[in-house]
């Protein structure tokens, strides 16, 4: 369990969240984190394993688990015999509440709750029953109806009574980093919005008033990545989506989100999401909805 890797999710800065459901047999998918915030809903799953942080625990067979950003985690199939595990997994920017918003008083257990999932929150059997519906049919809503469906959940939550922390540590992924500055989010707005160009460096640098050898390093510093890994990150996230949303064969796929050549973005999509784009099509098997 050492190798933890950073998942990249097809969240865009357009969407308020997205939800996903599928019925499998087993877990595959490996150790990982992310920047989003994410509630895991698990049903007929007992005798499988999660890890959160550094908590290890087998399941019973349902659950409901709030991670927060950059928190590893993951569901083992470990002993668990059900041929039919429903997953239901809602993923949110960690943005979608701003800080000043949540310092409102009717939104203190949900800033509360948020706060504390850094480890990893599990919620009492009971609480799990009762909102199994409602997660599940979230996407049966349209628009602002489901935005306001996920802030209703959230506030139920917050004011569980025996809600359980599971990691005993923070633990603190190297890409924990809050960028908190007007020229990175100059520079992502600008990388969201034309990823299938062709963006260099100096384009970035120029855009916000930096040299190159500075705007590099500033980049490196903020993110915890070079400028050509945080390119390549984006573009993957847009390319999750369209192989998932979309019928477009591969290479369009690559071409459209500005990789130079198939054979580069198969091996760029490897490496970061430990599959190739045909596996990852091949695999995905439910209902995700983009809100």
């Amino acid at each position: 369990m050492n190798n933890i890797i950073k998942e990249i999710t097809p969240l865009t800065q357009n969407d308020c969240f997205t939800i996903f459901s599928r019925v499998k047999k087993t877990f595959n998918f490996p150790l990982h984190f992310h920047e989003e915030y994410e509630l895991n809903l698990i049903i007929n799953a007992p005798g499988a394993k999660r890890i959160v942080g550094d908590n290890v625990e087998v399941i019973d067979d349902i659950e409901l688990v709030l991670v927060g950003p950059n928190l590893s985690h993951v569901w083992l199939t470990h002993e668990c015999k059900s041929d039919a595990i429903t997953e239901v997994t809602v993923q949110w920017h960690k943005d979608l509440f701003d800080e000043k918003f949540l310092k409102r008083n009717q939104l203190s257990f949900i800033k509360k709750m948020l706060e504390r999932s850094c480890r990893g929150i599990l919620f009492p059997k009971e609480t799990a029953q009762q909102l199994a519906k409602r997660l599940q049919n979230i996407n049966e809503l349209q628009g602002f109806d489901s935005v306001l469906e996920l802030m209703s959940i959230l506030h139920e939550l917050s004011t569980s009574r025996s809600m359980r922390v599971l990691s005993d540590v923070v633990l603190n992924n190297d890409q924990i980093l809050n960028y908190n500055s007007r020229r990175i989010d100059k520079a992502f707005e600008f990388m969201n919005a034309n990823f299938q160009k062709a963006i260099t460096l100096k384009d970035l640098a120029k855009l916000v008033s930096m040299t190159d050898v500075s705007f590099s390093r500033f980049i490196k510093k903020r993110t915890g990545n070079t400028f050509i890994d945080t390119m390549n990150e984006i573009r993957l996230g847009h390319a999750t989506r369209m192989l998932i949303e979309t019928t477009h064969s591969i290479a369009e796929i690559s071409y459209n989100c500005g990789f130079n050549n198939i054979s580069n973005f198969n091996r760029i999509f490897k490496k970061k999401k430990h599959c190739t784009p045909k596996e990852f099509r091949e695999n995905f098997s439910g209902t995700r909805i983009f809100i």
